[in-house]
């Protein structure tokens, strides 16, 4: 089966996080690939959600990615899976189902992959709550980490900002809007206060951003809300940045003193530093040379990923190894089939060439 036809069977089984069944049908897709190559999945459920493993218990290099989406179920009948050329299109393609694809097809090309590990994930895309513990656990027991998350123009990812993810909770006091508003504390007035407010913690000079994402508040016209929520999304390229955002965001304290205000969430994901992917690096030009190109770019970028536990844990970590593309999380996303293809190879070639 080519390339474009297992992508088009993955993307065409929708997994958003916490679809369960969905999912489970993508596991056992996967699973027909991989397993003829290092053996059958082995699924560990945890909190109720189910994460897959194949091949050695103890990798040499392990293949790190995830088979969730941000994409709700029915968004493939509005965007399907579609070829134009080169290019790939549909919910999911680039960010990561062409990562997956890529990560087979090297397990068949390489020589030596009888100790090499594969790890998919079903939350990555809300922040690893139930895997994070497992993906530190295998990863531990690797001497490699090759993240197949998409490439960003091609480069591979030496670096990632670290991530923390905040939800603000404010309580007030519902009255009729009409008749006495007078009698009422507006939840949704005091969360504006502290909206305003937030993105200003953040330092430009140190690349450290926070942004409120989503709001929620009221429930009809004519009520004085008595709550209101805002979701904040922090990152940041020390783990000092995101401790002193934490201590700021968690001081927070009312305007209104007739209202309550409660601070959820906190840091969660390390920054991902350079020094952990140079050997791996260095071990991707050279293979990549070897293969006729020899410049191989690789780029720090703000967002986070699973890649973030594993460096963060010391173990060799090089991220962005999927394909070339664009628009992730976004109707226009696409991927490259041609780079699915050479990602595989330069995978393969880092699989068999990783020595420690």
């Amino acid at each position: 089966m080519n390339v474009a036809d297992r992508l088009r069977e993955l993307v065409e089984i929708e997994t958003p996080t916490g679809h369960a069944s969905g999912i489970a049908d993508a596991y056992d897709l996967v699973d027909s690939w991989i397993a003829p190559v290092i053996g059958s999945a082995r699924f560990e459920r945890i909190d109720g959600v189910d994460h897959a493993r194949w091949g050695a218990a103890h990798p040499r290099v392990l293949l790190l990615g995830h088979i969730d989406t941000v994409w709700p179920l029915g968004t493939i009948d509005r965007l399907p899976f579609a070829v134009d050329g080169d290019r790939c299109s549909g919910p999911g393609v680039f960010d990561m189902k062409g990562g997956i694809v890529s990560a087979a097809e090297s397990l068949a090309l390489a020589v030596r992959a009888d100790d090499v590990g594969v790890l998919l994930t079903a939350d990555e895309e809300i922040g690893s709550p139930t895997s994070r513990g497992l993906l530190e656990r295998v990863a531990s027991e690797s001497r490699a980490v090759l993240v197949l998350e998409p490439s960003i123009g091609g480069a591979v990812k030496v670096a990632r900002r670290g991530g923390s993810m905040y939800t603000l909770e404010v309580t007030g006091r519902a009255a009729h809007a009409g008749l006495e508003p007078e009698n009422g504390v507006n939840a949704l007035v005091e969360m504006a206060r502290h909206v305003i407010e937030l993105p200003g913690i953040g330092d430009a000079r140190l690349g450290t951003t926070v942004s409120p994402t989503v709001a929620q508040a009221g429930t009809a016209t004519n009520v004085i809300p008595e709550h209101a929520s805002v979701r904040v999304d922090v990152r940041a390229w020390s783990l000092d940045e995101l401790e002193r955002v934490d201590r700021v965001i968690r001081d927070r304290r009312p305007v209104d003193p007739d209202t309550r205000l409660e601070v959820l969430g906190g840091v969660n994901r390390p920054p991902m530093e350079e020094h952990c992917s140079v050997d791996l690096l260095n071990l991707a030009r050279r293979v990549s040379a070897a293969h006729g190109d020899p410049d191989l770019r690789s780029a720090a970028v703000g967002g986070a990923s699973d890649g973030n536990f594993t460096a963060a844990l010391g173990i060799p970590t090089l991220d962005g190894l999927g394909p070339d593309g664009d628009g992730a999380h976004a109707d226009h996303e696409w991927a490259s089939l041609a780079s699915i293809r050479q990602r595989a190879k330069l995978v393969a070639g880092m699989i068999d060439g990783w020595l420690p």
